[in-house]
């Protein structure tokens, strides 16, 4: 297999435009976050055209990217945004986003980070019964949101099950009454509900029991002016060995079927959202590593980068799979194909990119395409060890590439320090 086979998925796409992952290396630095801005905005219109319903929005969960240019782009699809925190609200102002757009869905909060998003008529989501109160202290007389958990919860890794008897989010249906009393207490009008079963599922089923059991909690009341059914759409991180799509038409048929006849029963037509963060951002992003050594270590051939969980965390903290392309500024060839664990600069031995993995043969010197990190990569790196973290850069509709965040500097590690 020639290294243009192997590198079948930028390829087929085009995604680095008019340049090459090299000369990106070269102008911008190693490592190195590209994204593909066309990827993206046809991720957001497959979400914008889910279901066949004319009250619907996408609201883009931006803690998966929150790269200010990630979210102009977002906004001039017409797709809304959720925040989780003032600083998300912050960035979304920043991005053009207006109040009416954005959502915040809060999980235990301070009372200040409330008012924070009361003052600038942001709608808040509240997740618990205190917090609820909490609302109702502050802000008597408000609208509001609540996130309930209908018991049904999936995901790629019990990390990121948000959903069902175990974990921390959302209202339990069996506290309906509660949230009536201290909605009528405070003088509150619940006008949306909310939830979120998980994030990555590859089939739909859970994710349509969890939207039925939300809309029996939803019967509930009758001050609604919308339902958020939650995110968490999956994509292939396999690729390269032929993983399926999420059969999203199927999904958005289903989803429109439910819909339609809850709108039915409930008498009046209300808006529906969905909140994608992963789907949106996932595939546009690839992470650019240079391959420093080539070692075997007893039994294991290690492939030396300087992609540590400092720069992409996913395979760490979730034991995720990231497909792995090798590119290559000479014409040297790669001869065979190899089991190696390609690993990071971090002083950590659990700093490993992928375990056991069959790739071409590397040679110091190639550059690495760790695919699908657009979502939940640089916003978790961190400078750990002192290290930069990476430059982020667009390759645009005309195929340049556009610088979007500076790669760090040394002054920005102690701007902070006060000494």
């Amino acid at each position: 297999m020639t290294l243009k086979e192997h590198n079948k998925v930028t390829e087929a796409t085009n995604f680095y435009g008019n340049t090459t992952p090299a000369a990106l290396v070269e102008e911008f630095g190693s490592p190195l976050y590209v994204y593909n801005e066309r990827i993206l905005r046809e991720r957001c219109q497959e979400m914008k055209n889910l279901v066949d319903y004319p009250r619907f929005s996408v609201n883009y969960s931006v803690k998966a990217n929150g790269n200010l240019s990630i979210l102009k782009i977002a906004r001039e699809e017409g797709l809304n945004a959720d925040a989780m925190s003032p600083g998300e609200i912050h960035v979304e102002e920043m991005a053009g986003f207006e109040p009416s757009q954005i959502l915040f869905i809060t999980n235990n909060v301070s009372a200040e980070e409330m008012r924070y998003a009361i003052e600038r008529n942001i709608l808040i989501s509240v997740d618990s019964i205190p917090q609820l109160e909490t609302f109702g202290q502050i802000n008597p007389g408000g609208k509001v949101c609540i996130r309930f958990n209908p018991g049904v919860g999936a995901g790629h890794h019990e990390k990121v099950v948000t959903g069902g008897k175990k974990t921390k989010f959302g209202v339990a249906p069996e506290r309906i009454d509660d949230v009536k009393a201290i909605l009528a207490k405070y003088e509150l009008t619940l006008v949306g509900i909310n939830q979120h079963i998980g994030s990555l599922f590859m089939e739909g089923d859970k994710y349509v029991e969890g939207v039925q059991s939300v809309l029996e909690i939803a019967k509930n009341f009758d001050t609604l002016e919308f339902i958020d059914m939650g995110g968490g759409f999956g994509i292939p991180y396999k690729k390269l060995s032929g993983q399926p799509r999420l059969d999203l038409k199927d999904l958005g048929e289903r989803l429109s079927a439910v819909i339609k006849q809850f709108v039915q029963e409930y008498g009046r037509e209300i808006t529906f959202k969905i909140e994608p963060g992963r789907y949106i951002v996932a595939e546009c992003g690839t992470l650019l590593g240079s391959v420093y050594a080539v070692k075997q270590n007893y039994d294991t051939k290690y492939i030396g980068t300087d992609l540590g969980f400092n720069v992409l965390k996913r395979p760490v903290m979730y034991d995720s799979h990231h497909d792995i392309e090798v590119y290559r500024a000479g014409s040297q060839p790669s001869t065979k194909e190899e089991p190696v664990t390609v690993v990071g600069n971090i002083c950590e031995s659990g700093d490993i990119i992928a375990k056991d993995r069959v790739l071409p043969e590397i040679f110091q010197g190639d550059v690495l395409g760790i695919l699908d990190s657009g979502a939940y990569g640089y916003c978790m790196a961190s400078n750990y060890n002192n290290r930069l973290r990476p430059a982020e850069v667009l390759i645009d509709l005309e195929g340049n590439a556009r610088l979007i965040r500076r790669r760090d500097t040394l002054e920005d590690i102690v701007r902070n320090f006060n000494f």
